[in-house]
């Protein structure tokens, strides 16, 4: 079995992908590499710099050569650059900001 067959677990979150208040999970690299690879990623945000340090350390995650907290990080940096938020990451400012 590669390196890639094991899924690398992540701290679980939820992004805001399919639209206003519509999350998805994530539990895995493999899963932040599918969100970033996705269509429903915005356009937009596929030619912001935090998006592809996010796909690089998502697929160097799944194959194990980078803890999977950096991939989750630049991950969320991504999101935010392309206007989605990220929970729970986010609940604080959601808090602040209603």
């Amino acid at each position: 079995m590669s390196t890639s067959e094991i899924p690398v677990a992540i701290r679980p979150l939820h992004v805001e992908i399919d639209g206003i208040s519509k999350y998805r999970q994530a539990y895995t690299a493999d899963d932040l590499a599918g969100f970033l690879l996705s269509e429903q990623w915005p356009a937009s945000g596929k030619r912001q710099p935090g998006f592809h340090r996010a796909v690089a350390t998502s697929l160097d995650a799944m194959e194990l050569y980078l803890d999977p907290d950096v991939a989750r990080a630049a991950f969320v940096e991504a999101a935010h650059e392309a206007g989605m938020r990220v929970l729970p990451d986010d609940v604080n400012e959601m808090k602040i900001t209603s």
